[in-house]
């Protein structure tokens, strides 16, 4: 499972939303039951997504769809792509969505260095290989 497979994204952004039942989700993202089945079954293998129970009196028990740490752990990366889109593609009303810090203003995803500098562009970086790198051949 990777994160660019068509509407995991999507799935993702909902779920940070609050969306977290079956059919929620399949009518906000608006697929298929089998292709939101597959991608929710990758999302949970893969760490990103855990099921719990829930049950609303009088009805059957169902499964929502809670992201676990490692999935939160994407939220700036989602913010990141949101900023973007808001940036380059948003209507020109403005965005469909707002992402506010509860004290303050709208939050911006930034690039910054344990040390506290930051945010950094892009020419203030560099790369190097890691410890897990391997030489081309």
């Amino acid at each position: 499972m990777h994160l660019g497979e068509k509407w995991s994204l999507l799935i993702l952004r909902d779920a940070m939303n609050g969306i977290r039942r079956f059919d929620d989700l399949r009518r906000h993202v608006g697929l298929s039951e089998t292709v939101l089945a597959d991608r929710l079954r990758k999302l949970v293998l893969a760490g990103i997504l855990d099921t719990a129970p829930d049950r609303e009196p009088g009805s059957r028990t169902r499964h929502e769809y809670r992201l676990t740490r490692k999935g939160w752990d994407l939220w700036p990366a989602m913010i990141a792509l949101k900023q973007w889109g808001d940036q380059y593609t948003a209507d020109p009303e403005g965005p469909p969505l707002e992402v506010l810090h509860r004290e303050c203003e709208s939050v911006q995803a930034a690039v910054v260095c344990p040390a506290g500098h930051g945010p950094l562009a892009p020419q203030q970086a560099y790369t190097r290989p890691g410890a897990s790198a391997r030489p081309v051949d």
